[in-house]
């Protein structure tokens, strides 16, 4: 019988689309994204955590952008040519909404499989790591895949979804 390990690994195997942030890869699940867009005039809005970039104009539809660097509490970078939105679907207690997430860079889509998928480390109980689905090896190196759904409270999804 396959420990409760070995049966999430093999769940998480499939593809993911894989970007940089600062000096680190990390991955989301191809299904989760809907688009990926180049960096497009954002509209910042106030009174909105320091997170939150603002919204752009999406063929007609007001989407809010993430910052993730700032999410993640990265050091602040100055957007380049290779700076991009990817555009996923969250669901929160009201549904599913589009959400931008703006990133350093967009590399590629990996297939990973589940062998080559491991659990988060663990830090104890002061740091949380729930976003993060597993932790894959892929093209020598390991990639940090995010559940894009726990990235965000639901509390953050709240505030975001009424900028949409």
């Amino acid at each position: 019988m396959a420990s409760v390990a070995e049966a999430t690994a093999v769940d998480l195997a499939g593809k993911y689309l894989t970007f940089k942030l600062a000096d680190e890869e990390y991955g989301l699940e191809i299904l989760k994204v809907r688009e990926i867009i180049g960096l497009l005039p954002i509209t910042c809005l106030p009174r909105t955590p320091v997170f939150v970039r603002g919204v752009i104009n999406l063929r007609g539809k007001v989407i809010p952008v993430i910052d993730l660097r700032q999410k993640f509490e990265l050091e602040v970078a100055e957007d380049t040519d290779q700076t991009c939105i990817i555009v996923v679907d969250v669901t929160g207690r009201g549904g599913s909404i589009q959400v931008g997430i703006l990133v350093d860079s967009v590399s590629e889509v990996l297939d990973i499989r589940g062998e080559d998928i491991e659990e988060p480390p663990m830090f104890g109980s002061n740091v949380d790591t729930a976003f993060i689905l597993g932790m894959a090896k892929a093209k020598g190196a390991v990639k940090i895949l995010l559940n894009i759904e726990k990235v965000l409270s639901q509390a953050d999804l709240e505030r975001v979804a009424d900028l949409g």
